[in-house]
């Protein structure tokens, strides 16, 4: 129970402190910033550091067993913190959001019993009431509520201590009805829905107002996007033409897609949409159909190839992203190969790769073909080394290139600005500070593993006419 200090505290509008950690998906980092503008509208402001805080959430990812066993490890330091403030005579709530919230409810609290309160991603809207019933007893919410949370959140931005920055994050769609037998999203996330259109582009609008050029669209199956609004059901192709007329919006982007739900006016909007940037992440997980169709992936290696060469004839210069599983229950040599073989034609720009994780309450979990960790962790290095052989390519083709680059932040350097390319890649680049929220081309000089390097593309134009003035000379008349 928090002291009553603490609690009077509270009740004088003193400003309290908030540390959020955040694990996981790029929605987990939306959710915790709208966490935080929740609690702000209640005195909360944020703080770097858990031992000033007198609330910490941890923001949790369910996907793998490890990431799991982190937050506990986490819940572990956090409570010796806890303990050194209520000795100082300084309380500190401890909160656990997200999927292993949810996953586990009671169970966390029986694993680490000094948590003040557990909660699902479905529930932090209510957090305020929450945290006050946690005052009281320790407190474990993870029912799906009937409403959605979208439709009780403050308006984003206000007045939260968060910064969204010159790149931003909006969830259209949550949940997954897919349900992959390696997934938990469908248990944690719940069914999927889709925000009204107008809500999101409100929420675009009021991004752009607070300085984003850039919005990533989220959702755990975004492209099922199926948004009802006031002229009827739109499609995500149809919301990022409609987003894509917003003033102040110099790029769009989207993640994370099912190829399952990769449709056709999806596909030509990368053709037909300047702001959509010319990167998509598809995951395939495997290149094995006997595999795919285990993990309930409702797609073979083939529909898969047929996608990508649609995409690229619809935009050629596309670069993709893909996840893939090693050690899938059951899976042989022979259909590891596959995924090889598959990895090496596609060529992907850049691929998140990762050993399978069973996951309690999945399908997958309860095959008796589970594969051993050393099985698992060779087949994992093979693939790792091919992607990272992919990506250093795609990486070195940029070299003496010209890219658009969008600036968002100081670079380790004096003088040096970090932006993203249309591709996605880092690039930093000796630039003005007042770059920071605009595009600038820059010639790429150097490719690194996972960023380049480069210079201002008149600066390098400029410097050679200097060296070479007599090629721009005007000459007199013969």
């Amino acid at each position: 129970m928090i002291d009553r200090r603490a609690a009077q505290r509270r009740d004088n509008g003193v400003t309290k402190k908030l540390y959020v950690k955040t694990y996981g998906c790029q929605m987990n980092v939306y959710d915790s910033a709208r966490m935080a503008e929740v609690l702000a509208a209640h005195g909360y402001a944020a703080t770097g550091t858990p031992e000033d805080a007198d609330l910490v959430i941890l923001n949790t990812c369910h996907i793998r067993e490890k990431a799991a066993e982190k937050v506990y490890s986490e819940l572990g330091r956090l409570n010796r913190i806890k303990q050194a403030r209520r000795m100082a005579g300084q309380a500190m709530m401890l909160a656990v959001g997200g999927c292993v919230g949810q996953a586990e409810g009671e169970e966390l609290l029986r694993r680490a019993p000094f948590v003040d309160l557990v909660m699902g991603p479905q529930n932090y809207h209510r957090l305020p009431d929450l945290l006050r019933r946690a005052e009281a007893r320790a407190t474990v919410d993870t029912e799906f509520p009937s409403e959605s949370k979208f439709d009780h959140l403050p308006e984003v931005g206000g007045g939260a201590a968060a910064d969204h920055g010159v790149s931003a994050f909006l969830t259209i769609q949550e949940g997954c009805d897919r349900f992959c037998t390696f997934c938990v999203v469908p248990y944690t996330r719940g069914a999927e829905y889709s925000r009204p259109p107008e809500d999101v582009e409100r929420e675009a609008r009021r991004l752009i107002a607070l300085g984003a050029r850039e919005i990533t669209l989220l959702g755990q199956n975004v492209n099922a996007y199926h948004g009802a609004g006031e002229g009827g059901e739109m499609s995500l192709a149809g919301l990022i033409h409609r987003l894509a007329e917003l003033d102040g919006l110099k790029r769009l982007r989207y993640t994370t897609s099912h190829p399952r739900d990769l449709s056709a006016d999806l596909i030509a909007a990368h053709g037909d949409v300047a702001r959509l940037m010319p990167f998509l992440h598809l995951p395939v997980q495997s290149g094995s159909d006997r595999i795919l169709k285990a993990m309930n992936r409702q797609h073979t290696a083939d529909d898969y190839r047929r996608l990508i060469e649609k995409l690229r004839r619809a935009r050629p210069d596309i670069a993709l992203s893909s996840d893939f599983i090693t050690g899938f229950p059951g899976e042989t040599e022979a259909e590891f190969e596959a995924t090889l073989a598959l990895a090496r034609e596609i060529d992907f720009a850049q691929a998140f790769s990762f050993k399978y994780s069973a996951r309690p309450g999945t399908p997958a979990a309860d095959s008796p073909d589970q594969l051993g960790d050393e099985i698992k962790s060779a087949r994992l290095a093979a693939l790792q080394t091919i992607l990272a052989r992919s990506q250093a390519a795609f990486n070195a083709t940029m070299v003496g290139r010209t890219l658009e680059v969008l600036f968002e932040r100081p670079g380790r350097h004096a003088n040096q600005l970090l932006g993203r390319s249309a591709y996605g890649q880092w690039v930093h680049a000796e630039m003005p500070g007042d770059y920071r929220g605009r595009c600038a081309d820059i010639l790429i000089t150097e490719a690194h593993t996972n960023s380049l390097a480069g210079q201002p593309a008149l600066r390098h134009a400029a410097a050679e006419a200097q060296a070479a003035p007599g090629a721009f000379e005007e000459r007199p008349p013969a």
